[in-house]
């Protein structure tokens, strides 16, 4: 799923459709394949998702599964605001939301509002995948972007947040390896080393003693 994201955010469409056929032939649903597309379209832009959209309805429709899929998304139009500000606050921490939002620029509050109602509303929300996973989507997104760095930074922490450690970012990289290359691989795994620094090693004696 992680290495399907990636791709995306490569636009590397041919390569898409081999891996999202080999990614249902591994186990991932459907549902769960049309929810790393939609994942994708606050982070990469909707202009460069329609035809992997077009794609992805394509290989389920060669598998034979009927469109459309359910539907997965919990928020209304009245409650995307609310329901994107909870989510936002378990994902990023409360105090930080809080101070985005407290010190924004009169002339770009409305970016934080389309952070919160659609960012965060209208995806996190919706089921089909859950909140951990779809973190280490963005951040497998944000890291193949690249000219990503604070919010590589900020997504470190915010999978840190909800339960994605050290040890499974790294694994997440390395995974990654293969599709983004070794800049973006160690970029990534410096902005890991700076904001989750690894436990520092113990001297021991040769007793085997701290």
């Amino acid at each position: 799923m992680i290495q399907l994201a990636a791709i995306i955010a490569s636009q590397a469409l041919r390569e898409y459709r081999v891996m999202a056929g080999a990614a249902l032939n591994v186990g991932v649903t459907p549902v769960e394949l049309k929810e790393i597309v939609y994942q994708a379209v606050p982070y990469v832009g909707m202009a460069k998702i329609f035809d992997f959209l077009h794609a992805t309805n394509e290989v389920l429709t060669e598998r034979g599964v009927t469109l459309p899929l359910p539907g997965q998304s919990t928020t209304t139009p009245e409650n995307r605001m609310d329901k994107g500000l909870d989510v936002m606050r378990q994902i990023v921490g409360s105090d930080i939301v809080d101070k985005l939002r407290a010190t924004a620029p009169a002339d770009q509050v409305h970016i934080q509002d389309y952070l919160a109602g659609n960012c965060f509303g209208d995806h996190y929300t919706r089921s089909g995948i859950d909140v951990p996973t779809r973190e280490l989507l963005t951040l497998s997104m944000l890291v193949a972007l690249g000219g990503c760095d604070p919010q590589v930074r900020g997504h470190i922490a915010a999978n840190l947040n909800v339960g994605n450690d050290r040890a499974r970012l790294i694994e997440v990289i390395t995974q990654l390896l293969p599709f983004i290359g070794y800049p973006r691989t160690l970029n990534a795994l410096r902005a890991i080393d700076e904001v989750a620094p690894a436990p520092t090693a113990v001297l021991r004696n040769s007793e085997g003693q701290p």
